[in-house]
């Protein structure tokens, strides 16, 4: 059965998509950390990040890259990264604008405008 991140990735579930290319799909979080924070997901399907073919591991990592400096531009933040690998079977990272209030783990609670106004702020112009 596909996982939730293939089928976001598919478009058969609405996210707030920042990034896309032919490897890698990036959206926020619905249960964001901190305001941004955003997941980057290689397209293919896989449970651990480490067994990720070695094309998937690199377009991975450069995406990241990508979307991070990116959104450090935005934010004005320094972006922090989670690898946790146990709550989605779909290997994915977590990109996070560093907030001084902060808390690991704790979820925040934002309104639907809230995530609009912040995935048009991160969203890359296609």
């Amino acid at each position: 059965m596909a996982s939730i991140f293939t089928k976001i990735v598919n478009h058969e579930i609405p996210s707030y998509k920042i990034y896309e290319d032919d490897k890698t799909y990036a959206f926020l979080d619905i249960n964001p950390e901190t305001k941004g924070h955003t997941l980057v997901v290689p397209k293919v399907e896989v449970d651990k990040i480490y067994d990720l073919s070695d094309e998937d591991w690199n377009a991975l990592w450069a995406t990241v890259k990508k979307v991070s400096k990116h959104m450090e531009e935005v934010t004005g933040r320094r972006i922090v990264y989670k690898v946790v690998g146990t709550d989605v079977a779909h290997a994915h990272v977590h990109l996070m604008p560093l907030d001084e209030n902060w808390e690991y783990g704790k979820t925040l609670h934002l309104r639907e405008d809230e995530f609009q106004s912040i995935c048009e702020k991160l969203a890359f112009q296609d």
